[in-house]
This record gives C-alpha cells, sequence and structure tokens, in this order.
C-alpha cells in the first residue's frame, strides 16, 4: 500500500509523544530543563556524525575532506531565500495558530516544541528516501525505521517541552506524503552524489537544532531550509 510507510511514521511520532506527555507529568521544571540540554546534546552528535560522514572520506594513507565549496554556497544562497521567505516566522505563525485551535493557549513552550520538533525529525535523507521507495516500489521499510526513530526523539522531547511537540506529525505527513506522491518525478534527481550532498547539508541543519536547544534560540534554522535544495541543485552543476 503507497503511503502506508507516512502512515506509521506518523503514527509512531504520536505514539512517541503522548509517552512523553504522560512521563512530563512526573517531572519538575528542574529535570525538564536539563533534559532539554541533554537531548540537545544527542542531537548535535546527531548532525556531527552525519556530517563526519559525508565529509571526511579516506584517500590512500590519508583522510581528506570535501563538499566545502557546496556547503558554502548552499547555505549562503539557501539562507538567502529562506530569510526572504521568512520560513522561521511562517512556522511559527503556524504553531501559534495550532496552540490556539487545539485548546492549548496556556501552553508556553508550544511553539518552541513545534518548531524543533519538526525541524529534527523532518530533516535528512532517509526521510526523502524512504518516501520515494514508499512511492514506487511500496517498500515502507525506511520509513518503519525511521518512525522507531522519531518515537524515541518525540518521546523525550515532548516529555522536556511539551504537547508542541507531538503536532511535528502534521509536517511530516505532509513533506514525506508530497514526495510519495510525486516519487516518480523526484526519483531520476535523488543520485547518489545529490543524496550525498542533501544528507550533509541536512546534518548540518540538525547540528543548529541542537544548538538551539542548549543555548536557547541563536540560528534561524527553518530559514536555512533552502539550502538542502540548493545542495541538489549543486550536485548536477558538478560543485
Amino acid at each position: 500500500m503507497i503511503g502506508l510507510g507516512t502512515m506509521i511514521n506518523v503514527a509512531g511520532i504520536l505514539a512517541g509523544g503522548l509517552i512523553g506527555l504522560l512521563g512530563s507529568r512526573a517531572i519538575s521544571d528542574r529535570y525538564r530543563q536539563t533534559l532539554i540540554q541533554a537531548n540537545g546534546v544527542c542531537v548535535l552528535f546527531v548532525g556531527i556524525a552525519g556530517v563526519m560522514q559525508e565529509m571526511m572520506k579516506v584517500s590512500g594513507d590519508a583522510l581528506v575532506s570535501s563538499g566545502t565549496m557546496m556547503i558554502v554556497i548552499s547555505f549562503a544562497l539557501g539562507a538567502l531565500i529562506g530569510e526572504w521567505i521568512n520560513l522561521e516566522q511562517r512556522m511559527e505563525q503556524f504553531g501559534s495558530w495550532l496552540r490556539v485551535k487545539t485548546g492549548n493557549s496556556g501552553e508556553n513552550r508550544f511553539v518552541d516544541g513545534f518548531v524543533t520538533c519538526s525541524l529534527t525529525i523532518c530533516i535528512g535523507a532517509m526521510a526523502v528516501v524512504g518516501s520515494i521507495q514508499d512511492g514506487i516500489q511500496g517498500d515502507p521499510s525506511t520509513l518503519i525505521l525511521k518512525a522507531v526513530l522519531d518515537m524515541l526523539i518525540v518521546c523525550v522531547m515532548t516529555a522536556s517541552m511539551g504537547v508542541g511537540c507531538m503536532f511535528a506529525a502534521i509536517p511530516v505527513a505532509v513533506f514525506q506524503g508530497v514526495i510519495t506522491v510525486l516519487a516518480r518525478f523526484i526519483e531520476p534527481w535523488m543520485t547518489d552524489r545529490a543524496l550525498s550532498n542533501l544528507s550533509l547539508t541536512g546534518s548540518m541543519l540538525i547540528f543548529c537544532v541542537g544548538v538551539n536547544l542548549i543555548w536557547e534560540k541563536k540560528i534561524k534554522v527553518a530559514n536555512m531550509l533552502p539550502a538542502i535544495v540548493v545542495a541538489v541543485v549543486c550536485a548536477f552543476a558538478g560543485i
């Protein structure tokens, strides 16, 4: 069944959110703050691991880096495009609308939790590759694995940042659902080079999410999201 992977992924996010929400009731603010920082450290190293995997290659007896020019161009152009569209503000506005419509007006961290969690679980090659596999082959296995990972991430984030994290299921459903529907059109663009660029820029964005979790909001990560698209274009430009 085409689309099954995304449905399972959304169900995993909601399940993780419910578990985290139940657990958060037994956690005081002091422990919750520590949990946020611990979560931030984990996100930082997930991002670092992804960057190192794509940038550092073994050539003979030496360890060499690659992709420097690509990430500079991708993030420079992507940030300018994102700032022009102001994706960060649009995500926050949507989060604020959700907070009101879902009766969570009293949740001070709703918008922060929604935006942070959405960026953490939406960004990455696994979402793109898994959705393409689901759309063309009807194979949900990659997205099922992602569902398990997302369930754990959302569980911890919901316990520390509140119910807003559960609503990250909405952008995941939209993002992966659109890719699944358009899979046959997108697949030719997802060459090995393009996926490598996407994974590298996505990992750097995840690292930025970790920075925001530990040191409050320092980086407008959503405004840098177009860097992923620019990175894929760079693959075809030979950069």
